[in-house]
Parts: C-alpha cells; sequence; structure tokens
C-alpha cells in the first residue's frame, strides 16, 4: 500500500483507505468506508441511507470531503 494513495492518515491517528484502495479491491465491504465508491451496496438498512445522507451533507460543505487525496 502506497500511503496518500491508498490511504492517508486523519486528524485522529486512523488509516482511512481511499477511493482507489476500495476500487482496487473490488467490492463494497459493508463495513461504511468514508470513500466507498460503491455507494454502500454491502451495507444493511437503516445504516446504509444514513451513511448515504451523511456523505451528501459532507460533499455540500466541503467539495474535498468525500476524496480528498483524489
Amino acid at each position: 500500500m502506497i500511503k496518500d494513495v491508498d490511504y492517508y492518515i486523519d486528524s485522529n491517528g486512523n488509516w482511512v483507505f481511499t477511493a482507489t484502495y476500495h476500487e482496487a479491491r473490488g467490492f463494497c465491504c459493508g463495513n461504511v468506508c468514508l470513500h466507498c465508491p460503491f455507494d454502500y451496496e454491502a451495507v444493511p438498512e437503516p445504516i446504509k441511507s444514513r451513511a448515504q445522507q451523511i456523505r451528501a451533507t459532507l460533499s455540500k460543505n466541503k467539495t474535498d470531503a468525500i476524496h480528498p487525496k483524489n
């Protein structure tokens, strides 16, 4: 894995996987990943709908909220 390509470390010290990493993996893991390019297809309801709402809100408030490293 390559830092700032496959992942970055957020302000809390957590590893955050990028959309590039997820796309290479090829499927949604169901863990409500911030940069899921598969629109949370493996996440059960109602968590899926809530995650999609949060993502939409973040992207309205900050243009790079969803894919800051892509």
